[in-house]
């Protein structure tokens, strides 16, 4: 069992949400139980009040628990890439309907915000060649959807 399970706060959509990011990331990703309002409850009773929810490993609830607190880039999930068709594959699928933002960061239709990173771009912006990383660097600020060749080239 994980120690620390990431809440989600929806308005409505956490069934529909965790369906759309199972869908995405394949392989160990499942949706699993699901909780419902009942009589006597600020929700409608019958409709959904959680569902739990892995994504490649890593559980996760979505909580349908109203308008009160939209999402914001404050937090956001971080996948990490193999490559460039991993990059393109999860970038593609996760801004479908949201919005693409700089560096590497989006928001998905549903607003939740995500970090879609190539696996060596901490090596890049960071290594032991100061100018070269600071040209990596320099480079994925002028970036949406990162390109590993361009940040390799710099």
């Amino acid at each position: 069992m994980q120690k620390i399970t990431p809440c989600l706060w929806f308005d409505g959509q956490a069934k529909e949400a965790a369906e759309h990011y199972v869908a995405i990331f394949g392989g160990d990703s499942r949706i699993g139980n699901i909780t419902y309002y009942g009589e006597g409850t600020p929700g409608e009773p019958g409709s959904v009040l959680t569902v739990d929810f892995r994504l490649a490993g890593q559980d996760y609830i979505g909580l349908n628990g109203g308008p009160q607190f939209p999402f914001t880039e404050a937090i956001s999930l971080s996948v990490d890439c193999a490559d460039q068709a991993e990059v393109d594959r999860f970038w593609y699928a996760l801004s479908e309907g949201g919005e693409e933002g700089q560096c590497g960061w989006l928001k998905d239709k549903f607003g939740v915000s995500w970090q879609v990173i190539p696996n060596e771009l901490q090596q890049l912006v960071t290594g032991p060649d100061k100018e070269r990383a600071q040209r990596a660097t320099k480079a994925m600020l002028g970036m949406t959807k990162l390109d590993v060749q361009a940040l390799r080239d710099a």
